[in-house]
């Protein structure tokens, strides 16, 4: 007996899955895996590994559109492969791809180079608007350095490091790790 079982996952706990699980039922899949965990990456996707696992002879696996299943070429062919492994086959409702024919499996090749391409512009342009951010000034990345000199002052000022901490909203560990510093140059 063959089945279709669906996989729908979206990359935050904030998006909905309803959308995606509505599909997937018109599309007859009684089984349904969901999962919300980023896709560029196949760690951690616990939902989809179980769906692999359950897939046998005759299956089918559906997602509505290929970027739920991968972002990345390597991943979307590693996991095609484990899916015709099991002797089963790939649908996506949206793109209109089929493993299962010849056709298909041509079409799913040409659909897996785009999301690549896909994911490598995305990467692109939001190292671009880094670096013009950054020019700006707008962007410093990283933490905020805490000004060590106004640490010095107000000890100086005989302020506690609890109360250095809270006027220049950093933890205390921070102040002490300044303050210790500074012990250390001054005995050395």
């Amino acid at each position: 007996m063959t089945r279709r079982i669906g996989y729908a996952r979206v990359s935050t706990v904030d998006q909905k899955l309803k959308v995606q699980k509505t599909a997937l039922e018109r599309d007859g899949c009684a089984i349904i895996f969901e999962e919300k965990r980023t896709g560029t990456k196949r760690n951690d996707r616990e939902q989809l590994e179980l769906a692999l696992k359950v897939l046998t002879k005759g299956d089918t696996l559906v997602v509505t559109r290929l970027d739920r299943l991968g972002r990345s070429m390597r991943d979307l062919a590693n996991i095609v492969h484990e899916i015709e492994e099991a002797g089963a086959h790939l649908r996506v409702i949206e793109q209109s791809v089929d493993t299962g024919t010849s056709a298909g499996r041509a079409f799913f090749g040409m659909l897996a180079v785009f999301a690549q391409f896909e994911t490598d512009v995305r990467r692109d342009r939001q190292a671009e608007g880094i670096a013009r951010a950054k020019k700006a000034g707008v962007y410093t990345g990283g933490k905020p350095q805490i000004d060590r000199q106004e640490v010095r002052k107000l000890a100086a000022a005989g302020n506690g490091p609890a109360a250095i901490a809270r006027d220049l909203g950093v933890s205390r560990m921070s102040v002490y790790r300044i303050l210790r510093e500074d012990e250390g140059t001054a005995t050395d």
